[in-house]
């Protein structure tokens, strides 16, 4: 597959600063079959991306009821559920411009498979929830940033884009789940990072966002 030149803001070097502590943080990178799947499956690919957009406002949202009591997180989950819809409506408008049904589609094994492992019991939870939304916005993130060689230029810039919000949220997620436990994290952190090493590496029968490798055929 032949990647395409990127210019100006778009250059390897502006990425991989931007990219370098979530390719630190997590335990692989994409696979190369994902991202040739990626660019023969761009309606599927878009369609699921704004899925995975609403889906993380919600999630924000969600915790923003939930822990009424916690400032912090609901100055964080504000912001970060106003962005999301915003990549929403942006990711929305690329369909209609493209042609593009905003059809249903059906949910990848991803964030269920990371949501397993949750402690069901308080405040282990909430840290769970925030580990796990860290790690959603990492792969994300990553993703977003190897894509933008394979797609044209309008999809590119617009990635390229939302490189900084989303890594600004994965951010925002872990100093939480760092500040709501009252032990270190770390092994927790570890856990989950295995299980998405896992779903990522694995062969998935559907292509998605978050979706592993592609079945051989």
């Amino acid at each position: 597959m032949r990647q395409q030149q990127k210019g100006g803001v778009m250059e390897p070097a502006v990425i991989d600063d931007l990219l370098s502590e979530i390719r630190n943080f997590l335990k692989c990178a994409t696979p190369q079959e994902w991202l040739e799947m990626a660019v023969t499956q761009l309606p599927i690919l878009l369609i699921d991306h704004a899925n995975c957009e609403k889906k993380a406002a919600s999630t924000a949202m969600s915790l923003m009821f939930k822990y009424i009591d916690r400032p912090d997180l609901l100055a964080k989950m504000s912001k970060l559920a106003r962005e999301e819809l915003v990549h929403f409506d942006q990711v929305h408008k690329i369909l209609l411009q493209r042609g593009i049904d905003y059809v249903e589609v059906s949910a990848s094994r991803y964030a269920s498979g990371l949501f397993k492992l949750a402690n069901r019991e308080e405040p282990y939870l909430l840290v769970d929830k925030c580990i796990i939304g860290a790690i959603v916005e990492a792969r994300s993130c990553e993703r977003f940033a190897r894509l933008i060689p394979y797609l044209d230029e309008e999809l590119a810039k617009f990635y390229f884009s939302l490189l900084r919000s989303e890594c600004r949220h994965f951010g925002d997620y872990l100093s939480l789940a760092q500040q709501y436990s009252s032990v270190p994290i770390e092994p927790r952190v570890e856990k989950f990072l295995l299980a998405e090493q896992e779903l990522i590496t694995a062969q998935d029968s559907e292509f998605r966002f978050h979706s592993g490798r592609p079945a051989l055929a």
